[in-house]
């Protein structure tokens, strides 16, 4: 399950800003991979760094990839799609030079074409001659290109059509997998935060990331996957934003759990596009560890009740009804431990008669038949 990471551009606590740099510093992170990051224009000073980052990838067995001009209009009028393959023939260029796995483009806007048959044929025409393109780049006369052993060594890099995020924009998941199915040395780079935003919020479970990954193997037959990943803003089915994977509703321990669970067959390269870049990457690494040790503990936890279940003479399925008896026990009594014991109620004594306050009164003599004077009894005290 070979699942190689890194960022989309220069790290951001690289202190330098070029791209040899970055490498250095992804690959001191322990990530296996890079995405550089032309977005409008190549400027023929980045050649130089484009070259010294080919030689290190080259030695060190780095893959390389390269992201397009973001602003493509291949279904625009003959001028927008001219200025467009201007664009994308400086990235094939510099793809050759920094020896890029794949080329990740995009198609634009529907423009007058609007959606249907006819935008994908346009954008299949398109594409069949960027294949063609980067073949004639990859296979000129070596004895002109020294400098790159990689063009004899290795394949042309692999054209890649990018879902994307937006109603307006060409590129739903459907779309990319005609194209891609039509046009040989074309693959679909599966931005999971488009397909999330464009899908209303359709990736929210490890089943939602199987049958996402299942689709595209059933329609173009493949088992190599270029994606990108990152947090995404989203409403009405548009992407608004990237964000920080942490602050999104696109979580990644879904996917962690499918590549571990499932994914046995994937040979996947994931991008992060987060603003966080190597940081998110990270994070993804650090799940995906999570979901490999949680496998491992289940398994362990498998073969030992099978153990104790052959020693009991007993089937595993009964050993771990017990085992669920025996937890919910437990959780019960620690439940009944934790709440509060209702307080004893205290014997309440009789209260005790208060003491009536006695009459004063003032002594009197006892009477006798030759009693002078008479007392008489008065309520209130004297003193």
């Amino acid at each position: 399950m070979p699942v190689k990471l890194g960022p989309a551009g220069v790290p951001l606590s690289c202190k330098g800003r070029t791209i040899v740099e970055g490498m250095d510093d992804i690959i001191s992170l322990g990530l296996e991979t890079m995405e550089v990051q032309t977005v409008r224009m190549v400027a023929p000073q980045h050649f130089e760094q484009y070259w010294q980052a080919g030689v290190l990838a080259n030695k060190a067995g780095f893959e390389m990839n390269i992201h397009g001009p973001y602003y493509s209009e291949l279904l625009g009028d003959r001028l927008q799609r001219n200025r467009s393959l201007a664009k994308i023939e400086a990235a094939l260029q510099a793809a050759k030079t920094i020896n890029a796995r794949h080329i990740t483009l995009h198609a634009g806007h529907y423009g007058e074409t609007g959606r249907g048959q006819a935008a994908n044929e346009q954008v299949a025409s398109v594409f069949k001659g960027i294949v063609q393109r980067i073949g004639e780049i990859w296979n000129d006369d070596e004895d002109l290109y020294p400098v790159f052993p990689w063009l004899k060594e290795g394949t042309p890099s692999k054209i890649g059509v990018e879902t994307s995020g937006r109603q307006e924009l060409w590129g739903s998941l459907e779309e990319v997998l005609e194209v891609v199915n039509h046009v040989e040395g074309t693959i679909p780079v599966l931005n999971l935060a488009h397909i999330h935003a464009r899908g209303h919020g359709r990736l929210r479970t490890s089943e939602d990331y199987g049958e996402l990954f299942d689709q595209v193997r059933e329609t173009i037959g493949t088992k190599e996957f270029y994606c990108h990943f990152s947090g995404v803003e989203h409403r009405m089915g548009n992407a608004m934003h990237y964000t920080q994977i942490k602050k999104s509703d696109l979580n990644f321990e879904p996917l962690a759990e499918f590549i571990i669970e499932e994914g046995a067959w994937l040979d996947m390269t994931l991008i992060s596009d987060s603003p966080l870049l190597e940081h998110d990457a990270m994070y993804m690494v650090q799940n995906i560890d999570r979901a490999r040790h949680r496998q491992l503990e289940r398994k362990a936890r498998e073969d030992r009740r099978k153990a104790l279940a052959a020693q009991a003479n007993i089937s595993p399925e009964e050993m771990a009804a017990r085992e669920a008896e025996i937890a919910a026990a437990r959780a019960k009594d620690a439940l009944a431990k934790s709440q509060p014991q209702p307080e004893a109620k205290k014997e309440e004594k009789p209260k005790e008669e208060e003491p009536k306050k006695a009459t004063a009164k003032k002594a009197t003599k006892e009477e006798t038949n030759d009693d002078l004077f008479e007392i008489e009894e008065d309520d209130d005290d004297l003193f």
